[in-house]
């Protein structure tokens, strides 16, 4: 079987409390280290050794200095990046979005047999209309990055 070894090498700052004739000197800080045990089994959590060595510093819960109460503490909340939402490309190429956030969209009936149409009649066809609001929602899921504004009139 062949084994892999990983080496990590990383600053590490620790209270000066620390000495041991079994430690290894670091400038400025002491690390110690327990000598290695196989009657360890290897368990994977973070309050247990790895690979059959003793933790390197004590298994204590240390109290975090807390701001006074009249200075609340900023809270800092990270998520896990979600699904992003896909576009519906034909949809992208029949809607547009105006100026204020009103969504627009083409008449229908220019496409062909423009010949018996009158001008007048083709040049409204060639008009952008906006869309019904009760359209919205269904527009709106179809391209999700569409920058709309739902209060204009």
């Amino acid at each position: 079987m062949d084994s892999a070894t990983l080496m990590l090498s990383f600053p590490l700052r620790l209270p000066s409390s620390f000495s041991s004739p079994s430690s290894v000197r670091v400038p400025n800080e002491v690390v110690q280290f327990s000598p290695f045990s196989r009657a360890c089994s290897l368990k994977l959590s973070s309050s247990r050794n790895i690979s059959g060595f003793a933790p390197i510093l004590p298994l204590r819960h240390s109290t975090l200095n807390s701001p006074s109460p009249s200075q609340p503490s900023s809270l800092t909340v990270v998520s896990a990046k979600g699904y992003k939402m896909k576009t519906h490309k034909a949809s992208a190429k029949r809607f547009r979005v105006t100026g204020r956030g009103k969504i627009v969209r083409r008449r229908a009936g220019k496409q062909h047999l423009l010949a018996k149409k009158n001008a007048k009649r083709r040049l409204r066809l060639s008009k952008m209309h906006p869309v019904s609001r009760s359209d919205y929602d269904n527009v709106i899921g179809a391209l999700p990055y569409l920058k709309v504004n739902r209060e204009v009139k």
